[in-house]
């Protein structure tokens, strides 16, 4: 299984630390063109990891490869990394 979410609060704001434990490995950060972030594993493909069908459908196109694999957060807002 795996989790789409979506932090908006400053005080919501992932560390590193928290970001890598989420995605469960090195964090890929993926800037999305209405100014978001998108927080995913960045070797997800490699190790494997299994699709999450509701951050492809909803943010695959606009991410070159089109598929998001593993848990997945976005920060919109106050919760952006600066």
């Amino acid at each position: 299984m795996t989790i789409l979410e979506i932090r908006t609060e400053k005080s919501k704001r992932p560390s590193l630390k928290e970001a890598q434990k989420f995605v469960d490995g090195l964090v890929q950060l993926v800037p999305l063109p209405n100014g978001d972030q998108l927080l995913c594993n960045e070797e997800g493909r490699l190790m494997d990891l299994p699709i999450n069908a509701q951050a492809t459908t909803e943010y695959g196109k606009d991410i070159c490869s089109g598929l998001l694999v593993g848990n997945v957060m976005i920060l919109k807002d106050e919760a952006r990394w600066r």
